[in-house]
């Protein structure tokens, strides 16, 4: 079969041929598969769960479609070869049936970055309800958290990022109030749960400037950390730790199980296919690959390659 093959971690995958893949699991058509940060990083070498082996195929999720006709969302094993390919193997446990006439670039370009935040509030912060300020709200999956914590109840959602011209957008999609990272103590002192998709000093500036701007410093603070683009460290002075109500935690795989993973695909996927979140695919060929993996997206953009 035809797939995007990554034989040196400093180079771009090219459309190659490589094997079929093999075992227990069917072996399905794909129809889409998006080319999320989580795959860039995991085909550079650079994600924390990547072992180093190569060659090997990217991607991580996808839909594909059996020969009976169905169309499936389904998460890849973690074994086994990626989805950027034209046929893939699906494990029926780690898959939800899509129903018919639902958009597959949509499906394939949404649920990964989507998921991001909607596990991070649900099983991670256990949210309820509250108000939740993201940090990164321009990117891609910024702008869906947005639009997430709004349709999960939260009381205020405050989206905040470097670009105003950006940030814009993000009150048609469900921000009560778009700020720049500057700004957030003025804004977002008194939040409840912080997506946090920047890390580095971003993240220690906004840290700093919001416990010091809280009204209570008692009231509790959940600072997830789910992304990395400023910078994969910070510098954390103990004494915020010990002057407010804060606590930090991480979200991704390993901070939650595969199988509570699996568990929300389903109503996301529901989520997704209704139409009410905004999502912008990019549709490109896989035999297009290595132009599309070094190409500039357009913000907000998700590439999603189709076989």
């Amino acid at each position: 079969m035809y797939a995007a093959v990554v034989r040196s971690f400093d180079q771009p995958p090219t459309y190659d041929v490589f094997p079929e893949p093999a075992g227990p699991d069917a072996v399905e058509t794909v129809v889409a598969a998006g080319l999320h940060p989580r795959v860039r990083s995991a085909a550079n070498g650079t994600h924390y769960t990547s072992e180093g082996g190569l060659p090997m195929v990217p991607g991580i999720d996808g839909v594909a479609r059996t020969a009976d006709g169905e169309l499936l969302y389904f998460v890849a094993d973690d074994n086994a070869v990626g989805t950027m390919a034209e046929r893939a193997a699906v494990d029926r446990r780690r898959a939800v049936v899509l129903p018919a006439g639902t958009d597959p670039v949509a499906v394939a370009a949404g649920m990964n970055p989507a998921m991001s935040s909607w596990i991070a509030l649900r099983r991670r912060a256990n949210f309820h309800g509250g108000s939740v300020l993201v940090l990164g709200a321009t990117g891609n999956a910024g702008q869906l958290a947005v639009q997430i914590a709004e349709h999960l109840g939260a009381a205020k959602v405050i989206g905040a990022g470097r670009d105003s011209e950006r940030l814009k957008l993000l009150t048609t999609l469900g921000a009560d109030e778009a700020v720049t990272l500057d700004a957030v103590a003025e804004t977002a002192a008194d939040v409840d749960v912080v997506l946090d998709y920047l890390w580095g000093e971003p993240t220690e500036q906004a840290m700093s400037a919001i416990l010091h701007a809280r009204s209570d410093r008692a009231q509790p603070l959940t600072w997830i950390q789910i992304g990395s683009m400023a910078a994969r460290e910070l510098t954390l002075p103990s004494y915020l730790l010990r002057a407010a109500a804060l606590t930090i935690i991480g979200s991704g795989q390993g901070s939650v199980s595969g199988r509570d993973i699996l568990g929300e695909l389903p109503e996301l996927a529901a989520l997704i296919t209704s139409g009410r979140l905004a999502i912008n695919p990019r549709a490109v060929p896989l035999a297009d690959v290595q132009q599309a993996w070094t190409a500039q997206a357009a913000p907000g953009e998700r590439v999603v390659l189709v076989p």
